[in-house]
C-alpha cells in the first residue's frame, strides 16, 4: 500500500495532482499535503478532494487516476 500526497499548488488547469511519495515528479516538500496510505490511487484522489475538489492522479505514478 503506497503512501500518497497531493500538491498544494494547482496546475494551470486548476488540478491538484496526487502522487505516491516516491514519485520523481512529486511536489517539493513544503508544497505537499499528506494523504496517508491508500490501497490505490482512486482512494487517494478521493481523500485529496477533501482538501481540493479538483484533484487528479499523476500521469507517472497514478496513471489509472490521471485525466487529461
Amino acid at each position: 500500500m503506497p503512501n500518497y500526497i497531493v500538491n498544494k499548488n494547482a496546475q494551470a488547469n486548476g488540478d491538484h495532482e496526487v502522487h505516491e511519495t516516491t514519485c520523481a515528479h512529486g511536489p517539493d516538500f513544503w508544497n505537499r499535503q499528506d494523504l496517508g496510505w491508500h490501497a490505490d490511487c482512486k482512494s487517494a484522489v478521493r481523500a485529496a478532494r477533501v482538501y481540493y475538489s479538483q484533484s487528479n492522479g499523476c500521469y507517472y505514478c497514478s496513471k489509472p487516476c490521471h485525466t487529461s
